[in-house]
């Protein structure tokens, strides 16, 4: 078989040798150069540079002209889905079509398709419809968000006590968002979860649900973030499946947001792709299941082989956490009362950045002051850790002397 990889996910995630037999089949990675150094070694495959400076199906397209049409594309980034779906009808290749994959990229089509499967979900609208129509046109008082439509990492999200107040902010200029890339929609209060895994024919392979320890809105803003392993019970599996079904997601990876309200959970987002920060480790720590390497494989080789899930114990969970520095308005910063927390045995993984070494907003544990995993444990154990850890730890500005 001829296997497109449309590369952006790093093969430490990936493991692209363990999941693709590259003597069996012949695989052709298109990268940009700034990506090139997270490419799979001494693996047998043509890696095909592109500029990743403009449009990225474009790219990949000539990047790949000449070469025999590849019978599968695979795409592992969210940002890559649409383009992969568009280089698939170009060369008449199998696969997700650009408006099969629209649901998980576009929120008010991914609401709407939820919302018609009887599923829950915030009270929406796209901002242009409401700034014509005015906001008492939204059918809810009250906290608004205003949200872009493919969105990620909670960028560019702002929470309005009213959509009058959203809509103000717009018309004043005060909000600079292109109006027609996004939607406003309303609040809804609870402790957010995200349920991630991935799929065969639209059956679990494995499936587990964990919740944030603080928000990525709040991460965005300068504060820290983590999530801990949860029960992932019948009931929160198959109503993940119905939501996933809802959109189209049957095969491969899925990352999926929802709020975890008195009356049952109501449905945030979803994506068709591993979740950041610690998801992929911890994932992998508590099942065995290494989710973008499995969903590769399932992709090439159907799923066949696998490995067999765990299914975490009370005491088996993991959980992680990320201590962000870039609102500190300095490249470098100072750590101070986190050795306590660093010697705790309750520490898998700790990765803490020197006086000299930059920081940046970032998901990745290589770009922030702190990120760390931790377990096997319990829920309430982990939560404990990261609220002591979150109160206690200091960054400050400093300016990168040793």
């Amino acid at each position: 078989m001829r296997i497109l990889v449309m590369h952006s996910l790093a093969d430490s995630s990936v493991r692209y040798g363990e999941n693709i037999d590259h003597h069996k089949h012949d695989v052709t990675y298109v990268s940009t150069l700034a990506k090139l150094g997270t490419l799979p070694n001494n693996v047998p495959a043509r890696v095909i540079e592109r500029p990743g400076a403009g449009d990225t199906a474009e790219e990949v397209l000539a990047a790949v002209k000449g070469l025999p049409k590849p019978d599968l594309i695979i795409t592992l980034s969210e940002f890559d889905v649409i383009a992969a779906a568009q280089v698939r009808e170009t060369l008449g290749v199998p696969g997700a079509t650009v408006r099969q994959v629209l649901p998980v990229r576009n929120k008010v089509v991914m609401k709407s398709a939820v919302a018609r499967a009887g599923l829950r979900v915030p009270r929406f609208a796209p901002l242009p419809q409401v700034l014509v129509q005015g906001a008492e046109s939204v059918p809810w008082k009250g906290r608004t968000v205003l949200k872009p439509l493919s969105g990620v990492l909670a960028q560019q999200i702002q929470i309005f006590p009213t959509a009058a107040m959203a809509l103000d902010a717009v018309r004043r200029g005060e909000v600079p968002v292109p109006v027609e890339d996004f939607e406003i929609e309303e609040f809804i209060s609870g402790r957010i979860m995200h349920i991630d895994g991935v799929l065969a024919g639209g059956r679990p392979i494995s499936i587990l649900a964990s919740r944030y320890v603080g928000t990525c809105l709040a991460y965005a803003e300068g504060s820290p973030l983590g999530s801990v392993q949860i029960d992932t019970g019948p009931e929160l599996v198959e109503w993940s499946l119905s939501c996933l079904k809802a959109v189209g997601i049957e095969n491969g990876l899925f990352h999926l947001e929802a709020i975890a309200a008195p009356e049952g959970p109501v449905f945030l987002e979803v994506g068709a792709r591993c979740g950041g920060g610690g998801v992929i480790d911890s994932f992998e720590l508590a099942t065995g299941i290494r989710m973008p390497g499995v969903a590769v494989r399932v992709l090439v080789e159907g799923p066949v082989d696998l490995p067999e899930a765990r299914i975490p114990g009370p005491d088996e969970r993991y959980g992680w956490f990320l201590i962000p520095g870039h609102t500190l308005g300095s490249r470098y910063c100072r750590i101070s009362g986190e050795q306590p927390f660093r010697d705790d045995p309750l520490v898998h993984r700790w990765s803490q950045r020197g006086l000299d070494e930059p920081v940046k907003f970032s998901y990745a544990s290589s770009n922030v002051p702190i990120a760390a995993m931790l377990g096997p444990s319990s829920t309430a154990t982990l939560e404990r850790y990261m609220d002591s850890l979150f109160t206690s730890v200091r960054v400050q500005p400093h300016d990168g002397s040793a």
